[in-house]
């Protein structure tokens, strides 16, 4: 039986604009996690983003999300080893703990003698579960775009190609946002314009990352979520107003406070660098065709 695995997960970026807690994009941006089964204990090594999580013990999201899905599964891990190195920033709207939960449960699945129970359906439902929605957790586990819904018997997804002229750039700020927190600023309804508004610019999205990119600055248009936000990302919000206003489809990445710039111009990139100056991490990506993967380690 394997008795340690390598999970290799990629960032995400939710929502990009209109497609609030559906739509979702992998990056080429990998947080890498070995986990290897022992007779007792737990040992959790971090380097990188989240160095600070290594001593929460059983509390780590990868050892919590391990454990769930190896009971699912059936029968108790017993001690466990986790590695982490992580290049994903956290808290800041990349889809960094849908990596860890990704992470956690595919370490489960590949580590448990019966692992082959845990079908993709069950995997993609548990992460849901565990993150409380499947933007991320979708493009985390199937790569490209995805589309997710929830149904009463759980949560499903479907994945679609982008277009190879499409580059997301994100512009990585130093301060951190919980999600709990950008989450707490949204209001409890919305006018019927405003949603229907989304509901048009959501769908012409899929088009324009599909193979129609001339369209994405108007498909990128929202009147659902980010104005909402802007008390906790003023510098945010004004960072996505003025890129969009030299004609750059850019938007809040998730709950924020990253930018994700949707590129596929020639000279946008450097544009953007311009506009942002020193204050901003730029990180040019490309959408990542492959989700989480799984490798064993050799003993």
């Amino acid at each position: 039986m394997t008795r340690a695995v390598r999970v290799r997960a990629p960032a995400t970026s939710a929502n990009l604009g209109p497609g609030f807690d559906a739509l979702g994009l992998a990056l080429t941006l990998y947080d890498e996690v070995e986990v290897e089964m022992a007779g007792s204990g737990l040992s959790i090594e971090v380097s990188g983003e989240g160095e600070e999580t290594a001593d929460r013990g059983e509390e780590h999201l990868i050892a919590q999300t391990f454990r769930t899905a190896y009971g699912l599964i059936g029968g108790t891990a017993g001690g466990l080893r986790i590695r982490c190195v992580n290049r994903i920033p956290h808290a800041r709207g990349l889809g960094s703990s849908s990596a860890a939960t990704v992470a956690g449960i595919l370490a489960a699945r590949a580590l448990h003698p019966d692992g082959e129970k845990l079908t993709d359906d069950d995997v993609l439902a548990l992460a849901t579960r565990v993150e409380g929605h499947p933007d991320n957790v979708a493009p985390c586990l199937a790569g490209g775009l995805t589309i997710a819904w929830q149904t009463p018997s759980g949560a499903r997804s479907t994945r679609l190609e982008v277009a190879p002229c499409v580059r997301p750039v994100a512009l990585v700020p130093a301060s951190r946002l919980a999600t709990e927190r950008a989450r707490g600023l949204l209001p409890a309804t919305v006018p019927h314009a405003d949603a229907a508004a989304n509901s048009g610019r959501a769908a012409l999205l899929v088009a324009a990352l599909a193979g129609a990119p001339d369209l994405l600055l108007e498909a990128t248009e929202d009147r659902l979520h980010q104005s909402y936000r802007e008390p906790a990302m003023p510098d945010s919000i004004a960072l996505v107003a003025r890129l969009r206003m030299k004609g750059i489809a850019a938007v809040v990445s998730g709950a924020g406070p990253t930018v994700l710039a949707l590129t596929f111009r020639e000279g946008e990139v450097d544009s953007i660098g311009a506009e942002v100056g020193t204050s901003w991490h730029i990180r040019v990506l490309e959408v990542a065709p492959y989700g989480a993967s799984t490798s064993p380690i050799d003993q």
